[in-house]
């Protein structure tokens, strides 16, 4: 069969390559073409366009570049109507995705959307699109099964891919070091605002040696500038080492998304940063009015399990307390806690390997 993928960002860059890893051995005459990054690129070996070219965050930044979007989803669709697939797959990316998936179902293509818009937190008004064309909804958090079905609409818990990632013996306490690791975020809006947030702390923790992770779209070079400003020599760059560096790190200072999931799999007591736009947050604080927290392990336990430092926030004191915090015992020990009822919750492995048996098998059905 023929699949064409369309996933924004790092994550799903990441889970989107394991889907077609997935297939794969499934499928041996499938066919890819894709929207993603470099995983997804040396997994296919067939990459339209990379996401760091078509990838925005926040309200004012969508706005801004609302023409080059516009561009994307026409070049989107030009390119799967001369590609013609079996079967269109949406990786996360919803507001990208749902626009290219409304168009794709009058056009009679097979939809498939691969970790679900978070219309629980906003736009639940979504779920009317979702019915009419989406065909299979994949869900990972185990929360949104019944939320959906609260909704009259059948999605399948596959469990969290991160799970697959993150290997359960990889997920056991590690050793730990003086190392305090730094997650920025993936896009340059998030890293301007956050990192120099971050960078404050680095003279009180003289003891410790920080340690940026650079995005996967990024290179070292693109983090020098923040770091100059800094007069410290306890500051270092790392470049695709993410989860090696927050096994042996002490604490993390992770921007709130995926990260803060990963983060707290591998067990590594942390403090969620958040800070963007003055407009793109006044927009977003009106619109996730009945949203509580915004890191996903908050979300996924329902209480506030580790500290979320958002906007205003988001500054040298709060960061510097909240920081002393999570490294003393206590409260390391606390934050771990939480981490062990998180695993409990998210108990479900083998998420990329299920999608993809349902896709397949929806289409040998189909076609029967």
């Amino acid at each position: 069969m023929k699949y064409y993928i369309i996933a924004g960002e790092a994550s799903g860059d990441l889970h989107g390559s394991n889907l077609i890893k997935e297939i794969k051995k499934l499928d041996k005459n499938s066919e890819f073409r894709c929207w993603g990054g470099d995983l997804i690129k040396a997994e296919s070996g067939n990459l339209v366009k990379h996401y760091k070219d078509y990838s925005y965050m926040g309200f004012l930044e969508v706005f801004k570049n609302l023409i080059k979007i516009l561009g994307n989803i026409s070049k989107c669709k030009k390119d799967i109507m001369n590609y013609s697939p079996d079967a269109i797959i949406y990786v996360d990316f919803p507001g990208f995705n749902m626009r290219i998936a409304k168009w794709a179902k009058s056009k009679k293509f097979k939809n498939h959307f691969y970790i679900s818009p978070q219309i629980w937190a906003w736009k639940e008004s979504r779920i009317k699109t979702i019915r009419k064309v989406i065909d299979q909804m994949f869900v990972i958090l185990p929360f949104e099964e019944d939320y959906y079905k609260n909704l009259k609409y059948e999605v399948f818990y596959v469990g969290h891919p991160l799970l697959d990632v993150l290997k359960k013996k990889e997920r056991e306490n590690q050793k730990r070091e003086k190392l305090i690791a730094l997650l920025p975020g993936s896009r340059d809006q998030e890293i301007s605002k956050i990192l120099p947030e971050m960078l404050t702390v680095v003279k009180d923790f003289k003891d410790y040696k920080f340690i940026i992770c650079a995005a996967p779209s990024k290179n070292k070079h693109f983090y020098e500038k923040y770091i100059e400003k800094i007069d410290a020599r306890n500051i270092e760059i790392a470049e695709n080492q993410t989860y090696d560096i927050l096994k042996k790190s002490s604490a993390a200072l992770v921007t709130s998304g995926t990260a803060t999931l990963e983060t707290a799999l591998i067990k590594t007591p942390q403090v969620v940063c958040y800070k963007s736009s003055w407009v793109s947050f006044q927009i977003g604080k009106y619109l996730l009015k009945n949203l509580k927290f915004i890191s996903l392990v908050n979300l996924i336990l329902g209480k506030s399990a580790i500290t979320e430092l958002i906007q205003g926030e988001l500054n040298y004191k709060n960061i510097k307390e909240e920081l002393k915090i999570i490294l003393n015992e206590d409260g390391r020990k606390k934050v771990l806690n939480f981490y062990k009822d998180l695993e409990n919750l998210l108990n479900k492995e083998g998420a990329s390997k299920e999608t993809a048996k349902k896709i397949i098998n929806y289409h040998l059905e189909s076609n029967s």
